[in-house]
């Protein structure tokens, strides 16, 4: 499995961006679709999930109500809306593909960097 992660960039605080994960090769073997971040010296940290099927999702307290993960199964893509930005949301955002069941990720793709000015 192969993923290709997108839409970074800068923004201010307040505002919004749209990730775009996007999946090829073969992919029978995952059912979950993720969003991990690593801020600047910090460790990696989960922000969200969703199930391959698209019907359940899961998401870091730090997040809910901000950010929402979607996916679109005919594209294989997935999403991270993410609204209400706060400068602390500064990090590389990476998307991952693994197992719903013990969010356990085999694949990631390369990190795009979001910058939350204040």
């Amino acid at each position: 499995v192969q993923l290709q992660a997108s839409g970074g960039g800068l923004v201010q605080a307040g505002g919004s961006l749209r990730l775009s994960c996007a999946a090829s090769g073969r992919t029978f073997n995952v059912n979950a679709a993720g969003w991990f971040r690593r801020a600047p010296g910090k460790g990696r940290e989960f922000v969200a999930a969703i199930r391959w099927s698209g019907d359940r999702t899961h998401y870091a307290d730090f997040v809910k109500g901000r950010f929402t993960i979607s996916r679109d199964n005919a594209k294989n893509t997935w999403y991270l809306q993410m609204n209400n930005l706060k400068f602390e949301d500064t990090a590389v955002y990476y998307c991952a593909a693994g197992d719903w069941n013990s969010q356990y990720y085999d694949y990631w793709g390369p990190g795009t960097q979001v910058t939350v000015s204040s």
